[in-house]
């Protein structure tokens, strides 16, 4: 319970900070986006690190920043520029640098899909009713599924890759999901009630798939947890695997079904 309790008042800390930036939006929420995008970036490289697999950081922070700075609009950083630089400058360095190698070219690439491609999927939603559904459905999902585990978990969901995790946590986690997104769509006249339903299980099973993900990494790299940025959370991965399946799924949905 001592555990519960740090998990959840630093857990409080960051929805404050989550709720004052995304309500701000605009430059404030892609800078902030940028920001964890590249903490983000160091942790999977120590990961990939720990079992000596170096990937090519300079050219994954530079990426990530061209990435930045296309989201921001600026005409002569386009996606295609961005992804050009990044494949020439890492093919250049498989040749030019012997420490460079095939593997760490593929974390590299990966990395950066992986983490601020998907990341800057929530900025596309600023100023929209729907970006608050990313963070209610996996964060949601999360608390319903770590107290439904915690109170009626007997069976367990993937053993090899997270033990505490349950079947019983899992469902609960979708109930969870869909209670949260229900009253905000309630509350704020978002409709039809049947499809947003619908959103939230599949975003409930993706956030959860997310999650799995980033555990098989650390099972892959032998690692706890990626970093340390809030007490009972982990770094800035194990805090956001789950956002960064939901956000796009969550975009491309409304995008395509509620708009």
């Amino acid at each position: 319970m001592k555990d519960f309790g740090k998990r959840t008042l630093s857990g409080i800390v960051g929805i404050i900070l989550l709720i004052i930036v995304v309500a701000k939006g605009g430059g404030y929420l892609s800078f902030a986006i940028y920001l964890l995008s590249i903490i983000g970036l160091r942790e999977f490289y120590k990961a990939f690190e720990n079992i000596n697999i170096i990937p090519v950081e300079i050219v994954g922070y530079i990426g990530c920043t061209g990435l930045y700075l296309n989201l921001l609009g600026l005409k002569f950083i386009s996606m295609d520029f961005v992804l050009t630089a990044i494949i020439v400058s890492l093919m250049i360095l498989l040749i030019t640098k012997k420490e460079v190698t095939i593997e760490g070219i593929s974390v590299t690439v990966l990395s950066l899909i992986y983490i601020p491609f998907l990341f800057f999927h929530i900025v596309y939603l600023d100023k929209s009713k729907y970006i608050w559904l990313i963070f209610i459905i996996a964060f949601g999902t999360d608390t319903f599924a770590y107290l439904s585990g915690n109170l009626f978990g007997k069976r367990k969901l993937c053993p090899k890759l997270s033990p505490n995790k349950t079947i019983e946590g899992s469902l609960g986690g979708i109930i969870g999901s869909i209670i949260l997104t229900v009253l905000y769509s309630m509350y704020f006249g978002l409709e039809p009630i049947w499809k947003l339903i619908i959103l939230s299980i599949v975003c409930s099973v993706i956030a959860q798939l997310g999650d799995l993900a980033a555990s098989k990494i650390k099972r892959i790299s032998g690692i706890k947890d990626y970093g340390f940025i809030m007490p009972g959370h982990g770094g800035v991965l194990d805090r956001f695997d789950s956002i960064l399946f939901t956000a796009p799924v969550v975009y491309y949905y409304v995008s395509c079904f509620l708009l």
